[in-house]
């Protein structure tokens, strides 16, 4: 009788902890959590009012701005299954949330930005090429692991 009500007692005790941790992770990362493939496909698409300006999401972050064309064709490649919802080539690493640690990017909340690896032809690991995009429609490349970034232009 004792040891059924120790099992029962630890079993209740593992239960709370688990919903405690679930409760408290929910609150610290707010929208951190792996979004919808939909939210984050449209994430990089001009909004209507920068669209029918002419005007590129993020250009006024100050980064130069450059057509996607222009980027490797593997961009191009990433860009596809970032519209398609993937899947993505290293699943544990892409769609996920981008920190901006090295603060090169705008400030925002945590959650905003979203990373996808740039695949790099004869690179053994991820290489340090990736996309990054943010709730506000941007679309930023960087080919040397974050230390700069350009503004992308898909629609070019």
């Amino acid at each position: 009788m004792f040891n059924r009500r120790r099992i029962t007692a630890a079993l209740i005790g593992l239960i709370v902890l688990v919903l405690a941790g679930w409760f408290v992770k929910d609150g610290i990362s707010g929208d951190d959590t792996k979004s919808a493939p939909a939210s984050s496909s449209a994430s990089a698409a001009p909004s209507g009012d920068a669209a029918a300006k002419g005007k590129v999401a993020g250009e006024d972050s100050g980064l130069p701005v450059k057509p996607l064309t222009k980027l490797p064709s593997q961009a191009s490649d990433t860009w596809k299954l970032i519209q398609a919802g993937g899947p993505y080539p290293y699943p544990r690493n892409d769609d996920v949330t981008f920190q901006n640690r090295e603060k090169v990017l705008p400030a925002k909340g945590s959650g905003y930005y979203r990373e996808y690896t740039v695949k790099t032809p004869g690179s053994q690991d991820r290489g340090a090429r990736r996309l990054v995009t943010g709730s506000g429609k941007e679309l930023y490349y960087t080919e040397d692991h974050y230390k700069s970034f350009v503004v992308v232009d898909p629609s070019r």
